[in-house]
């Protein structure tokens, strides 16, 4: 197991790796992703990026696992209003499109069938709420996983992974209001009971 840093200049370190990492691998994948650039990037050395993530891999689930905690962060899941989630999904993609591009490779170069992440401990506690939804007669009864997959994957419908069309921040607000609001009302009527 890789040493976590145990000084201020150690975590400042290991932030500037994740930065730079979380930018590589979301332009060029994992496959792709050069430990040299990511070192350079983050002004640090080889020695410092193994010790704290012990290999090319580890640092890559490292930030697949550092921008998760920062979407749930920004983005705190509501089972109660899924609509409205969906929404402020799409605008933190938005935002932050470097963690949909991190998905997509995590997705082609080592998940390409099934969950991406086994017995996620951040999807039960999305689940569990789903589920006492459907107990309180909000949500539509069905598979809390496939709803919440459904839900997902509407908020994630214009993001840089879609294969039909990626917005932009730069877009017109008219555009991001009109689809922010396409997307509640379709997540409303797929989800209402």
């Amino acid at each position: 197991m890789p040493a976590l840093p145990t000084t201020a200049k150690g975590t400042a370190t290991s932030r500037r790796i994740l930065d730079a990492a979380a930018e590589e691998f979301a332009e060029r994948g994992i496959a792709g992703a050069r430990v040299d650039r990511i070192i350079t990037a983050a002004n640090t050395n080889k020695a410092q990026l193994y010790g704290y993530f012990g290999s090319k891999d580890g640092l890559f689930d490292a930030v697949v696992a550092d921008r998760t905690g920062r979407l749930m962060d920004n983005v705190p899941f509501d089972a109660g209003d899924l609509a409205g989630w969906a929404v402020k999904m799409y605008d933190e993609n938005l935002r932050h499109p470097d963690l949909v591009r991190l998905v997509a490779w995590l997705r082609l170069e080592r998940r390409p069938a099934g969950r991406l992440a086994d017995d996620s401990p951040r999807d039960e506690p999305k689940l569990s709420a789903i589920a006492r939804a459907q107990a309180a007669g909000q949500v539509r009864e069905g598979d809390p996983f496939d709803l919440f997959a459904l839900v997902l994957s509407m908020a994630f419908a214009w993001s840089s992974a879609s294969g039909f069309y990626a917005a932009s921040p730069g877009e017109p607000a008219a555009d991001h209001d009109r689809r922010r609001t396409l997307l509640r009302e379709s997540v409303q009527r797929a989800i209402s009971p």
